[in-house]
This record gives structure tokens, sequence and C-alpha cells, in this order.
């Protein structure tokens, strides 16, 4: 049972700032693509529209603390770690370092926090347990 994942992107030129450094919003969809790559990789999907409710997880805290810039085509090693997982919710950390390394120091450190929910025919939704088929297959990393 898998704790930690691990994936590495390529700083995109579109996702640089004027001064030509990563757009502290795009860590945020880093962490985003590393959770999505993470179920696909337990062979589930985050989005799984054939499950009756159809399930989500909206995020209830997001952070990430910034040490060093990522520039264009950087390559950067982002590596996610489930640290929580309670009935409803999973909560992930992050850590970001440039791929070429060989310190390994940081460049930053984020944190997820998603929930569980079903989402019912009349648009609302509510937090449910995970299901025991998604929670069985991942570790909390100790």
């Amino acid at each position: 049972m898998p704790s930690e994942f691990t994936i590495t992107r390529s700083v995109e030129f579109s996702e640089t700032d004027m001064a030509g450094i990563m757009h502290y919003s795009n860590f945020f969809r880093y962490m985003e693509a590393a959770e999505h790559a993470f179920f696909r990789s337990l062979g589930l999907s985050i989005a799984d529209p054939r499950g009756e409710p159809r399930l989500g997880w909206p995020r209830v805290h997001a952070s990430c603390d910034y040490h060093r810039p990522l520039r264009f085509e950087d390559r950067v090693e982002i590596r996610l770690k489930v640290v929580e997982k309670r009935s409803k919710a999973l909560t992930y950390e992050f850590t970001f370092r440039k791929a070429d390394d060989a310190a390994g120091t940081d460049v930053a450190r984020g944190r997820l926090t998603v929930v569980c929910v079903a989402h019912h025919p009349d648009g609302t939704m509510r937090a449910t347990p995970i299901p025991e088929a998604i929670a069985s297959l991942i570790q909390v990393d100790a």
C-alpha cells in the first residue's frame, strides 16, 4: 500500500512570471497533478463518473512555503506523502526539489487536505466515508 508517490515535471514558459520565476499559483497545480497521478498509480481516478453516488475530493486546506525559485525548463520532482488518513479525509505533504540538484535542496513544501464527498442528484454534496476499496489502497507514512 503506497504512502508516497513522486512525479517529475518541467517548468513551462507560460508558468513563469515577468521575472522568469515560476508563479506561486503553479505550485498548487503541481500538487494537484501529483495527487491525480497518485490516484492513477492505484488504478483509480480522482473523478470516476461510474460510482453512485459520484465522489469528489474538494480541498479544505491548501498551503505552500517557498524556499527557492524555479525557472523555465527547470525539472522539478514533486513528492507526495500521505501524512493523515481519517474516515472522510486525506492530508498530503508535498516536497518540491530540482531534479538535477544532487544536494536535494527543497524548493518548496506544500500541504493539502481533501475531503471525500458524495455528489447527490439534487446538486448537493456531503462529506462521506472514503470507500474501503479506496482507503485500503492508501497508507499513511509513518
